[in-house]
C-alpha cells in the first residue's frame, strides 16, 4: 500500500495583508516540514477556490491540515469536503498586529465558517489547534495529530492474528471480523492453537536455536526450568515466531488455558512475553481487544505494553495493582531482579515470566470497551507506575491514577468494563483521545 499521505492547504482571499499571510506561509511550512518532510505542501498559498481544487486533484490526501491564512468563507471547507473524506486538523492563527488599524489576517473569523461547514456536512470530529508556528503547543499538537493519523492509516494494514478460541467466561475478549474491519480496518486472522502446537511438537530442537539463544539471553534462570518443559518452550516460540513473521501479524492473541498446560504440557506465557518484549503485542486468553488496544498502546507510547487483571486496590496510596500469569515482556521487569523465570501460579509448570514491573512516572491506563448496544469505546486515565516489588506470583504492577480509587473502581465495574487493562509506559491520553475522535470512538476518561 502507499504511504499516507498529509497535506497542507493554506486557504484565504487576496483581499487582506498578503505580506503578512506569506511571512506566516512560510514559517508555517518551516514547521511542517520539521515535523515530517514528507507532509505536501503548496508552492503558493491557496487564496482561490481553484487553487484549491487544483492542488487536492494532484494528491490523495488522508489528512488535511487546513490553515485559515486569511479568512476564507465556508465554500473552502465544503470544497475539501466534497474531495476527500480525509482527517481534518484546523489551524487558526493569531492575528499578527493589533495596532487600532487594519485586521491583517481574519483568521479566527474563517475557522468559524470552516468549523460551521464541517460541523454541518460530516458526523465526524474536527481537530483544532489555535496559535503561531513558533507556539509549542501548535507545534505538539500538530505532531500529535500527524502520529495518531498514521497510526489510524497504518491500522488498514494491520494483521491481527487470534490463536484458538476464548475460555468459556471470557467472551468480552471475543472479536468480529466485519466489526474490526468496519470501525478500526484492522484484519482479522485466526488458527486453532493445536495447529502451532502440532508444528512445536515436530520441530527439531536445532531448529529452534534462534528462539532459545534469544529466551536465554532475556530470561533470569530459565535454565532451572525443567528441560522438556524448557525445550517444548523454545520449539513454540520458534513457531509462533515464524507463523507472526510469513503472515506480517501486528498483534496477537492466543488461547493459553488449559489445553497448552493439558494437550501441550507447557505454557505459553513465556511465548507471550517475548514477544510483547519484540513490541508484538501479545495479549492471553485469546483477548482480541486487549490485543488490539496493547499494539495502539504500544504504537503512541514507543514502548512494550502490559495487559492485566484489577486485583487489588489500595486506598492510602490511591492505586490499582494489575496482575497476570505471567506474560509481561522482559524489558519492562525491574532492575533489581531482572526478567526472573517461574512456573505457572494454579499448575506450576513452567516458564512463565515471574516478576514485578519497573515504575514510571508517566504513564497511562487504556482499554478498548464494548458497550452493551455493540458498539465501541476507549477508556482511558492518566497515571503514575509506582516503585513497587512483586505482589503476587505471576508479573504484577503498581499504578496510581488521579481519581480517588475507590469510586473509581465501582464505578468502572457498574459501568461494565472488561476485566483486562493495558498499562502504558508514557502518557498518551492525548493522543488517544484523538484516535478515538478520528475512529468516531466514545471516549470515557477517568
Amino acid at each position: 500500500m502507499r504511504k499516507i499521505n498529509v497535506c497542507y492547504l493554506p486557504i484565504g482571499v487576496g483581499t487582506f495583508h498578503l505580506e503578512s499571510a506569506q511571512k506566516l506561509f512560510e514559517a508555517s511550512k518551516t514547521l511542517l516540514n520539521e515535523i515530517d518532510e514528507s507532509i505536501l505542501c503548496p508552492d503558493e498559498m491557496l487564496l482561490s477556490i481553484d487553487l484549491l481544487k487544483s492542488f487536492l486533484e494532484s494528491n490523495q490526501p488522508d489528512l488535511v491540515i487546513v490553515q485559515n491564512i486569511t479568512f476564507a468563507n465556508s465554500a473552502y471547507m465544503t470544497e475539501i469536503l466534497k474531495y476527500t473524506k480525509a482527517d481534518v486538523l484546523l489551524w487558526t492563527l493569531r492575528e499578527p498586529v493589533i495596532d487600532g488599524g487594519r485586521l491583517r489576517l481574519n483568521s479566527l473569523t474563517g475557522a468559524f465558517s470552516a468549523g460551521y461547514a464541517f460541523k454541518h456536512i460530516r458526523n465526524q470530529h474536527i481537530q483544532y489547534v489555535f496559535g503561531m508556528p513558533t507556539e509549542i503547543d501548535v507545534k505538539k499538537t500538530i505532531l500529535e495529530v500527524v502520529e495518531v493519523a498514521k497510526l489510524k492509516y497504518e491500522l488498514k494494514q494491520t494483521n491481527l492474528l487470534v490463536i484458538g478460541d476464548t475460555p468459556q467466561g471470557f467472551g468480552f475478549g471475543r472479536a468480529n471480523d466485519v466489526e474490526l474491519m468496519k470501525t478500526f480496518g484492522v484484519n482479522l486472522m485466526t488458527i486453532e492453537s493445536r495447529e502451532l502446537t502440532q508444528k512445536a511438537k515436530a520441530l527439531a530442537l536445532e531448529e529452534a536455536k534462534e528462539a532459545s539463544d534469544e529466551a536465554h539471553q532475556k530470561m533470569v534462570n530459565l535454565e532451572k526450568t525443567l528441560k522438556k518443559n524448557k525445550d517444548d518452550f523454545v520449539r513454540l516460540y520458534q513457531v509462533y515466531k515464524d507463523f507472526i513473521v510469513n503472515n506480517n501479524i501486528k498483534a496477537v492473541a492466543s488461547r493459553c488455558w488449559p489445553d497448552f498446560f493439558t494437550d501441550y504440557g507447557t505454557p505459553v506465557c513465556g511465548v507471550l512475553g517475548l514477544l510483547n518484549d519484540q513490541k508484538i503485542a501479545a495479549a492471553c486468553e485469546a483477548d482480541a481487544y486487549g490485543a488490539l488496544s496493547m499494539f495502539i498502546g504500544g504504537e503512541l507510547s514507543k514502548e512494550p505494553t502490559f495487559l492485566g487483571d484489577p486485583v487489588s486496590l489500595d486506598e492510602k496510596d490511591n492505586t490499582i495493582t494489575f496482575w497476570h500469569c505471567g506474560t509481561a515482556a522482559c524489558s519492562l521487569a525491574r532492575a533489581d531482579l531482572g526478567a526472573t523465570t517461574g512456573v505457572h501460579p494454579n499448575r506450576k509448570i513452567g516458564p512463565t515470566m515471574e516478576f514485578g514491573l519497573k515504575p514510571s512516572k508517566e504513564a497511562s491506563l487504556f482499554r478498548i470497551g464494548k458497550k452493551t448496544d455493540g458498539s465501541f469505546r476507549f477508556f482511558i486515565a492518566e497515571a503514575e507506575i509506582l516503585d513497587k516489588p512483586q505482589q503476587f506470583l505471576g508479573t504484577s504492577v503498581v499504578v496510581k491514577v488521579k481519581q480517588p480509587v475507590k469510586p473509581m473502581i465501582t464505578n468502572m465495574v457498574k459501568e461494565g468494563w472488561e476485566p483486562h487493562f493495558v498499562v502504558l509506559y508514557k502518557d498518551v491520553v492525548n493522543k488517544l483521545k484523538i484516535l478515538a475522535e478520528m475512529l468516531n470512538i466514545e471516549i470515557v476518561q477517568y
